[in-house]
């Protein structure tokens, strides 16, 4: 799932700098042009990906969520970020997914209703 994600991104002229997840939720460090929509891109990508699992891997219960959280990162903190992905599975030993995304708006102070983070 995480190599066709990169494929698509680059598809979509974006690059795909570092992917990587675990069951529930997905993390991409792209690099998006001044010219694209992240909601359009995002859609895309979303939609692209649910038919790549439907068709090839024939999973039906496989869906989205209905939506997403995007964070700009600096060029600095590219490799802080990148190294982040790359250890999601001993980060979600002591943090849920909803735990992480809330410290990750309140740190970015981003106002947000907790209804819809489930």
């Amino acid at each position: 799932m995480h190599a066709y994600l990169g494929g698509t991104v680059n598809d979509l002229d974006g690059k795909a700098l570092k992917i990587g997840g675990v069951e529930d939720h997905v993390h991409l460090l792209i690099g998006l042009k001044p010219t694209h929509r992240r909601s359009d891109f995002m859609r895309e990508l979303k939609k692209s990906a649910s038919k790549w699992v439907h068709e090839t891997i024939d999973y039906p219960p496989f869906e989205w969520q209905d939506g997403y959280a995007v964070f700009s990162v600096s060029p600095t903190g590219r490799e802080s970020v990148a190294k982040y992905i790359e250890n999601q599975k001993e980060h979600h030993r002591k943090e849920s997914f909803r735990e992480e995304l809330i410290f990750m708006l309140k740190k970015a102070g981003i106002e947000f209703d907790p209804k819809y983070l489930d």
